[in-house]
């Protein structure tokens, strides 16, 4: 038996996760946490500038590893209540982070005490599961409940409140369990009937559509994805910010759908007499929950690890409760090589045509002569210069969200965006985590100015750790997604929508880190070229059009015409 303070078990219980980085902020409320991260040389400590962008590095690492990500807040109070915004994010995108805070002296509860909020209700909303710790000795317990929760699908975000008294005082423990003696190592197949009768609607279809989601991107199963796509000989879309869940260059990759997707991925759903979605919600982004964007007749077979999430949007032909590339393993064996498949074959020749000409004319409309710089000719630059095995991270706004489908995901787990929760801030930040998960992956963040000046404090954490990510700064001087909106359906009125910023490259410079000002497409390719090896964390400040600006949620404004 051993005798550790609260904080030292803590600790403790992360090294039996393996845990090798933690994104905190210092703060007084767990300082025996901390002081006993000092002697754990197995975890790096990523001391960050705002817990909030410490929650999004935690994010990201989770995203790209696989692995729970951890972040721990040091104070209670402000310190806890800055975790918010990262951690509503977190669960909007499945994304299993522990988030960890210091909290308030049991004896001081409900005293109006320094520093006091409930921070069990606050974080109960936006979280799998929140606990408050209410003694030493339960400590690692609730830790390996955190981890098993947040790691548990569908993954997710946790909170763990470990109250001061109960960091500093002491128990004794004996061990602290690993993750393969408690958490499960498997995942669900699906039943033989429901593949038997999938099967048997899929060879029928004659407009077959395969729709590849996070269930799909978050596990590593393209391969799987892909053998059935190549024996159903079907096009594959993928759902909205999952386009690296196959790889760009597969003649059956039709891209991203949905309201913000390219044209052609868009007109398969909307057409296809069968649809096969793999790891995917069929939620907002990919259709606005409207049938404008999916064919109402269409035979929906859903596959999906989380049973509450099938036929909630969209009434179901089948649903399948399964692990979707073990379905799609599955499905491939059951199908065979089908014979009798003129129609659908048909109607994938057509779509491959489709899409070779509708990728020669996003090339060559590409406005690449325009002063000041268009998004276009941008977005197309970056798909000439990137490096395939770039992993790419993206603010919400209007031109990230014009950039999802605009580049071209060679690798899989090389797109992370904000999903759902639409948050400016994220990019950089994410990507921070990300570099940390795959140090030899090149990571590009792609922001908005308002973006990046939400989140440049965060250059010292890159710097101070040698994390050398590229930041592309798409600087339009404005909110560019709400000035199109005041464009578009407000007269004009502008208020609120114009910003200013200093020079971010000379800002990037006096952190320590590489700055690069860019006001032509070639002045950018040489900086993200000159950025990729340059060996420090790099800021291009590019000059966009702030007049190349698009309206994404016109169906909120239908109301006011334009």
């Amino acid at each position: 038996m051993t005798k550790l303070t609260g904080g030292q078990a803590a600790v403790e219980a992360l090294k039996a996760e393996k845990v090798g980085h933690v994104f905190g902020l210092i703060g007084s409320a767990t300082m025996e946490m901390f002081d006993a991260l000092y002697d754990a040389s197995e975890i790096s400590l990523i001391g960050v500038h705002d817990e909030r962008t410490g929650t999004h590095m935690a994010d990201g690492y989770a995203r790209m590893s696989g692995r729970a990500g951890v972040v721990l807040a040091g104070q209670n109070g402000p310190g806890a209540t800055n975790l918010v915004t990262g951690l509503g994010q977190a669960k909007a995108a499945y994304s299993p982070v522990v988030s960890i805070a210091g909290s308030l002296a049991s004896s001081h509860v409900y005293r109006d005490a320094f520093q006091e909020v409930d921070q069990q209700a606050l974080f109960t909303p936006i979280t799998k599961k929140t606990w408050t710790a209410t003694s030493a000795d339960r400590v690692p317990e609730m830790v390996r409940e955190a981890f098993r929760v947040a790691m548990t699908p569908r993954r997710g975000p946790v909170q763990l409140n470990l109250p001061r008294d109960v960091l500093s005082a002491q128990a004794e423990f004996d061990s602290f369990q690993t993750p393969e003696t408690y958490r499960s190592q498997s995942v669900p197949a699906a039943p033989a009937e429901a593949i038997a009768q999938a099967a048997k609607m899929l060879a029928g279809a004659s407009r077959p559509v395969i729709i590849a989601g996070g269930g799909i991107k978050n596990t590593g199963g393209q391969v799987q994805a892909l053998a059935l796509a190549e024996a159903l000989n079907a096009p594959v879309v993928t759902s909205p910010g999952h386009g690296d869940a196959i790889p760009f260059g597969h003649p059956l990759n039709a891209g991203q759908m949905g309201p913000r997707g390219n044209i052609v991925a868009s007109r398969l759903v909307r057409e296809a007499d069968v649809i096969l979605a793999l790891g995917t919600r069929i939620g907002f982004n990919a259709t606005f929950y409207s049938y404008d964007n999916i064919n109402r007749d269409a035979a929906i077979i859903h596959v999906e690890l989380e049973p509450t999430a099938i036929g909630r949007y969209f009434p179901v032909a089948l649903g399948i409760w399964a692990d979707a590339p073990t379905a799609a393993t599955q499905l491939t064996e059951a199908i065979g090589r089908i014979r009798d498949r003129a129609s659908a074959d048909k109607w994938t020749q057509a779509y491959k045509a489709e899409r070779q000409a509708f990728l020669a004319k996003r090339d060559a409309d590409a406005q690449v002569d325009a002063m000041p710089i268009h998004p276009s000719g941008l977005f197309k630059t970056l798909r000439d210069v990137l490096p395939k095995d770039a992993a790419v991270t993206m603010d919400a706004g209007t031109l990230c969200l014009q950039a999802t489908d605009a580049l071209n995901y060679w690798t899989p787990k090389s797109l992370f965006t904000p999903l759902d929760f639409g948050l400016v801030g994220f990019s950089f930040a994410c990507g921070l985590g990300i570099k940390l998960a795959a140090p030899d992956r090149p990571v590009i963040s792609l922001m908005g100015d308002g973006g990046f000046g939400m989140t440049v404090s965060e250059l010292s954490t890159a710097v101070d750790h040698g994390i050398n990510t590229v930041t592309v700064v798409m600087n339009n001087g404005c909110w560019g997604a709400e000035k199109a909106y005041q464009r578009d359906f407000f007269g004009g009125r502008y208020i609120g929508a114009d910003i200013s910023s200093p020079p971010f490259d000379k800002l990037a410079e006096l952190y320590g880190a590489k700055g690069y000002r860019a006001d032509t497409l070639k002045g950018m390719a040489e900086a993200i070229e000159a950025a990729l090896t340059c060996s420090k964390p790099a800021v291009i400040d590019v000059a966009v059009d702030p007049a190349a600006l698009y309206s994404f949620r016109r169906d909120s404004f239908k109301h006011r015409g334009g």
